[in-house]
């Protein structure tokens, strides 16, 4: 198996995007006799893993390469670095436009489709609300008052956040919008290293990070990448079904790393928009396939939470 999808939970995933530390070492495959290339570290608050065949090209340039496509992401999207694209756009007043990177301005697009399609069942104004449950920057869980979870929700609407193609920019319809790029940004970050990887001609790779998956070619053993989706609240970790993939995405959103227990029941970090608390219903896991990883991420953050 090429790799184990576990989900983790979004917000806490990008907690540590400001500090991301990246490391890589290089290992022969025995399979099929192939010659390929591992790079791990950690990253948004995770892990990531690499590996692929180095089609003659030189370890350190394909480290530099992988290191360099998410630490562009962490410039432009973690809400715990304050020099970030996303923190200076959440200092930003109501309506005043703000200037977007094409990168940021394409995830906001993205977010904006997903939460069209799903009704709102994503909704990356959530924030206000993730910082209530403890699931944010502060990470101080607790079960907060029914009138303080009231008037977050109040701050929480996707269609109160504008954005003008034209122009690149984005505004605020809403006193205390603020966005959380939690649930769709770490697939974006699959997406920047395989299109890194693209450009320097490498044909057979698997990009995974926290979980979120992006692959093309085939494994050591030319075979299609063969990537685990996890038995929830399993120990130890293990696999329930192993999807072959080749050319394409996938994510998985779970209810079952990131949690906390009050009072005999379970919150998980997945919060619906709607309710601004924590998903109530017994579904437990959703994974999806896609042609890109940053959708994939976001429908899965959609699906589990309708």
């Amino acid at each position: 198996m090429d790799a184990l999808i576990s989900p983790r939970r979004r917000t806490l995933l990008l907690g540590a995007l400001g500090t991301a530390a990246l490391a890589a070492c290089q290992r022969p495959a025995t399979e099929a006799g192939a010659q390929r290339l591992h790079l791990s570290g950690e990253t948004m608050g995770s892990t990531f893993n690499v590996k692929l065949d180095p089609a003659g090209q030189p370890a350190e340039r394909l480290q530099e390469a992988v290191h360099a496509a998410l630490q562009s992401v962490d410039a432009r999207m973690s809400l715990y670095r304050p020099e970030s694209e996303l923190s200076a756009f959440n200092r930003a007043g109501v309506g005043a436009p703000v200037p977007m990177s094409p990168e940021l301005f394409a995830v906001l697009a993205a977010a904006r489709d997903i939460s069209r399609w799903s009704n709102g069942a994503f909704d990356i104004t959530v924030a206000p609300a993730v910082e209530t449950w403890g699931f944010g920057v502060s990470k101080q869980r607790r079960v907060p008052a029914a009138e303080q979870v009231a008037v977050q929700r109040g701050k929480v609407d996707w269609r109160e956040l504008s954005l003008e193609p034209a122009e690149r920019t984005a505004r605020k319809g809403r006193q205390g919008l603020q966005v959380d790029l939690g649930g769709i940004a770490k697939g974006y970050g699959v997406d920047a290293v395989a299109r890194s990887l693209d450009g320097l001609g490498i044909e057979h790779y698997m990009v995974e990070v926290g979980g979120e998956v992006r692959t093309r070619g085939v494994n050591g053993a030319d075979e299609p990448w063969q990537i685990g989706i996890e038995e929830p609240d399993a120990t130890p970790q293990r696999a329930r079904h192993i999807v072959p993939l080749s050319g394409r995405s996938m994510a998985t959103s779970g209810d079952y790393r990131i949690y906390f227990e009050e009072g005999g029941r379970r919150y998980s970090h997945e919060i619906d928009p709607m309710t601004a608390a924590p998903i109530a219903h017994r579904l437990c896991s959703v994974s999806v396939v896609a042609d890109d990883c940053m959708r994939a991420d976001g429908l899965a953050t959609a699906l589990i939470v309708l």
